[in-house]
Formats: structure tokens, sequence, C-alpha cells
């Protein structure tokens, strides 16, 4: 029979293992950003820093994805408000 901490403990463990899968995204688009930066650096080199420095820009905003997600595993795993 499980008691209420027990699915409670259960369930933050498969939300935060859901949450966890929310670094895929950002990390298929971070490689996709980084080898279409690499293309037009190839083509163009002149335009490098100006390349890069979007590239990077936009590589953070889609990293912040992956760090909520990791945020609130992070909660899910460790922060137990609900004890029974």
């Amino acid at each position: 029979m499980i008691d209420n901490q027990g699915l409670i403990s259960a369930c933050s463990a498969i939300g935060a293992g859901l949450a966890v899968i929310a670094g895929i995204g950002p990390g298929i688009g971070q490689g996709i950003a980084a080898g279409y930066g690499a293309s037009a650096v190839g083509r163009n080199p002149g335009a490098k820093g100006d390349i890069m420095s979007t590239m990077l820009l936009g590589q953070a905003v889609a990293e912040t994805t992956g760090l909520y997600g990791l945020v609130v595993a992070l909660l899910l795993m460790f922060v137990k408000p609900f004890k029974a």
C-alpha cells in the first residue's frame, strides 16, 4: 500500500524526469546554430565577429529553457513542501 508521502515522492521523481527532458531541445538547437554559424564563417570570414556574437547570443537565449527544466527538476527532487 502506498501512503501519501510515497505517492508524492514518486510523482516528484516522475515530474523531475520529465523536466530534465527539456534539455534535449536546447541541445539540438545549439548544435544546429553552431553548424550554421561555422558554415557562415566559412562563406564569409570577414564577418566572423558579427556571426559569432549573434550565434552566441542565440545560444544563450536557447539555453535558458534547459536551465529552467534543470531548476524545476532540482526543486521537485530536493524540496518536498507536501510532507504528510
